[in-house]
């Protein structure tokens, strides 16, 4: 389950060990945790995981059970990116392992992405399980990384490891596995510590059409 802590006045929010799958409980937990972390008015914030899989993305078991609920799911879901797209602190995604899917969407609402150099892979893998991207899944990509890299990622299915993911720009900086926190760390210490208010204000305006695409505005 998701925990909290600090290092400094960073917060470290921890998925877990497991798959850490966007189930409806998992997006509970997060967001409560996401609460704290405003409300504590942390400098900076940095999400990981304990075990070798960031998040594996949608909870595909619990869909295919409720699938009447499919479009609440997926809105909830959209949620979380935009909150994290927009949280009024500078954000770091350390990666210390896979990524796929909603998983590595949920990275890339971060302003920034570390991962392990040597294991792991940041898919979007849609292209091969037949679940095309929503418009807001799509739109939150494409703001992120080049129409080049957009192509490469969105179309391929490609497994990036590393190296692979920084040559393209998927993610910010590689490191080893036990530096990999630390880096994120480091990544964010300079820049954090800025007015809430204005932060909430610039990324909103800054990702505004992505915000509308998430809402089903597009």
């Amino acid at each position: 389950m998701p925990t909290l802590r600090h290092h400094d006045s960073i917060a470290i929010l921890d998925f877990g060990d497991g798959e850490n799958r966007l189930s409806p409980e998992f997006l509970t937990e997060v967001h409560a945790l996401l609460d704290t972390v405003v409300a504590d008015g942390a400098a900076a914030l940095v999400t990981t995981a304990t075990g070798k899989i960031y998040s594996n993305g949608l909870d595909l078991d619990w869909l295919g059970a409720n699938g009447d609920r499919a479009a609440e799911y997926v809105a909830s879901v959209h949620q979380l990116f935009g909150r994290v797209l927009t949280l009024p602190m500078p954000t770091v995604a350390a990666i210390g392992g896979h990524a796929f899917g909603a998983g590595a969407m949920v990275a890339m609402a971060h302003d920034y992405r570390v991962m392990r150099a040597d294991r792991g892979y940041f898919c979007f893998p849609e292209a091969d399980i037949r679940i095309p991207f929503t418009n807001g899944m799509a739109a939150l990509i494409q703001a992120k990384v080049s129409p080049k890299t957009a192509i490469a990622a969105m179309t391929t299915a490609r497994r990036f490891g590393g190296p692979d993911a920084l040559a393209v720009e998927l993610v910010d900086a590689i490191a080893a596995e036990h530096d990999v926190l630390t880096t994120a760390l480091d990544l964010v210490a300079p820049v954090g510590g800025k007015d809430q208010p204005t932060m909430t204000a610039i990324k909103s305006v800054m990702f505004a059409g992505v915000l509308d695409a998430l809402r089903g505005r597009d």
